[in-house]
């Protein structure tokens, strides 16, 4: 029996990997995992942390890629890949449009397709763009529709999805998290006595242009209005990114605009920052799970449970209103406290074992069982 797993960013590789690892724990599964190639570097070095090599690069990244073009290139590879390796089974995760390509290809060939994340929504079809029209397609394609909570199904339900092709797994990027935490992941950069760290992080398509001009001139004046405070920045490789963020946040003395890290690096900066800003869904996820309040730098949100909690705000792209809510927590201790707190609204760490086992069951018996044999 064979599955296919087709990654095509970090995010994708942190989210799969749990899930790759579980799949491979069944002898009679054979596992391909299939990178696209668009951050090929960032990529296998996510996947080196959880011990996992891509069996098969696609190369589709070309300079200056469309979205089209991306596509296009993804149908002509992956298709007779698929063909040629006649998986029972492939899996995706995610908004990408790699993931919708994997899905579509998949619908093509006859083959089922899993959607991990499924049902996240903000019901706004350009925004973000172009994740949510990627996940209503891949969702309306899938076989399996694995739900990291309860809200994601209710909004697969409301979409008129049946009931018994969802399962609600929780979310694979906790399964990550949790394996990661327990090992030693210093603070790499900078940690400065007396002054709290800032986390930031911006690259979403939709944030390009203007509102990322917004968010740089707000944390220009949080860095000028608060003087303890350290500010570090992981640049995305994106010229629309480092072309708007790098002149507007350039020569600052403590905001430390850096290139991308790995995904270890990444965690130990969140494990010991004080804040994090970020238009990142994953970091929506992840740092409430470490107990960091996250302003959220986006209009829209498909993940409202953090902020239902407390702990995540969504502040928008308005330079006004980002300084006045950043700077706000950082004067107030009662108010950083109430959002400090570690919650787990996106599960329990086990939900790579839960799909797995919908998956192997699936394959043994030739029928969807989406409610997994045990919790643990």
């Amino acid at each position: 029996m064979k599955i296919v797993i087709v990654v095509g960013t970090r995010p994708e590789c942190v989210k799969m990997a749990p899930v790759v690892a579980a799949l491979r724990n069944y002898p009679d599964i054979d596992v391909c995992v299939v990178s696209t190639g668009q951050h090929r570097e960032l990529v296998r070095s996510a996947l080196g942390v959880f011990g996992i090599v891509p069996d098969i690069d696609l190369d589709v990244m070309t300079h200056n890629q469309s979205l089209s073009g991306l596509a296009a290139v993804i149908f002509e590879k992956l298709d007779p890949l698929l063909a040629e390796e006649k998986p029972s089974l492939v899996l995706a995760q995610g908004d990408t449009t790699s993931v919708m390509a994997a899905a579509i290809v998949s619908f093509h060939r006859g083959i089922p397709f899993g959607h991990v994340e499924a049902g996240l929504r903000t019901h706004r079809f350009d925004d973000p763009f172009p994740e949510e029209m990627n996940r209503v397609l891949v969702d309306r394609v899938a076989k399996f529709k694995f739900a990291p909570t309860e809200t994601a199904r209710a909004n697969l339900l409301r979409e008129g999805v049946e009931a018994g092709d969802i399962s609600v797994t929780g979310n694979t990027v906790i399964d990550a998290l949790f394996d990661v935490t327990k090992r030693d992941l210093p603070c790499a950069y900078p940690q400065v006595p007396g002054r709290r760290l800032i986390l930031i992080t911006a690259h979403r398509r939709e944030n390009f242009g203007a509102p990322l001009k917004r968010i740089c001139a707000a944390i220009k004046e949080i860095h000028n209005q608060v003087a303890d405070v350290e500010l570090v920045f992981p640049v995305h490789p994106n010229p629309n990114v480092r072309d708007t963020v790098i002149p507007a946040l350039a020569n600052l003395d403590r905001l430390h605009l850096i290139d991308p890290v790995d995904y270890l690096t990444l965690i130990g900066l969140m494990k010991n920052c004080h804040i994090v800003m970020t238009d990142s869904g994953g970091l929506q996820e992840e740092a409430p799970a470490l107990g960091k309040p996250v302003f959220v730098l986006r209009e829209t949100t498909e993940r409202p449970e953090a902020v239902e909690t407390g702990v995540v705000r969504l502040v928008g792209t308005r330079s006004e209103d980002i300084v006045r809510d950043v700077i706000g927590v950082l004067r107030d201790e009662n108010a950083y406290k109430l959002m400090a707190r570690r919650v787990l609204p996106y599960g329990d760490g086990h939900a790579a074992v839960r799909i797995a086992d919908i998956c192997y069951r699936f394959l043994a018996r030739g029928r969807i069982d989406t409610q997994p044999a045990s919790n643990g």
